[in-house]
């Protein structure tokens, strides 16, 4: 039986990014317009799921105010900017959206980062990421245990817990590669493999699952 597409909120007063938005309609998605902040508020009380935000609509707060918390609580809130920032993405992130990205991303990719939300996954782009590992780094307490002691790294092999425990400080692909000798290729080999055993899909979640705040 197939599943019945899911409605999706999309929040702009932006009539060039609502056509383009349109396009998701498919099988899997369900569009529906909302223009005001209200509307967004109104979805949530729908017991709604999932929803598009122009990080621009008129009449939300400003984005440093930290004033999207509740809104966003049980939600799967992708936030999208004509002028995309590390910052604004920093705070669209840190107040509980599932992703950020530039609001003309292309539909094929826009449909790609829904269901990489929808399995769990947090979207970034790479600057935005390494700022949030950085402040994961700089927030967690130090691991109580040594790393090779640590019960994530039980399942991975010696040169896998190196790639994590770089990629979970923020390295880059190619940061990782410099300092282990070794191809950026085999860094990604590496990644995908502690992905799996760990059962996280991106960095971010390497990284809490690495400083034990994810289990």
């Amino acid at each position: 039986m197939l599943q019945a597409a899911e409605p999706i909120l999309m929040l702009t007063a932006n009539a060039v990014l609502w056509r383009h938005w349109q396009t998701l309609r498919n099988d899997r998605w369900l569009p529906q317009h909302g223009a005001t902040a209200a509307d967004l508020q109104a979805w949530c009380t729908q017991a709604q799921r999932w929803a598009l935000l122009d990080a621009d609509l008129p009449g939300l707060p400003a984005w440093a105010e930290r004033a999207h918390g509740t809104l966003f609580r049980q939600q799967h809130i992708l936030v999208l900017s004509t002028r995309p920032s590390v910052e604004q993405g920093h705070h669209a992130l840190a107040q509980g959206a599932s992703g950020y990205a530039h609001a003309l991303t292309p539909t094929k990719a826009l449909n790609h980062i829904l269901e990489t939300i929808a399995h769990g996954g947090i979207w970034t782009g790479r600057a935005l990421l390494e700022r949030l590992l950085a402040d994961v780094g700089e927030r967690l307490p130090p691991v109580e245990s040594p790393w090779h002691e640590a019960a994530w790294t039980a399942a991975l092999t010696a040169r896998e817990r190196m790639v994590a425990e770089r990629a979970a400080l923020g390295r880059s692909n190619g940061d990782i590669a410099q300092e282990l000798n070794i191809t950026e290729r085999t860094v990604r080999a590496h990644l995908s493999a502690t992905f799996e055993k760990l059962q996280v899909s991106d960095r971010l979640q390497l990284a809490l699952k690495v400083h034990g705040i994810s289990r």
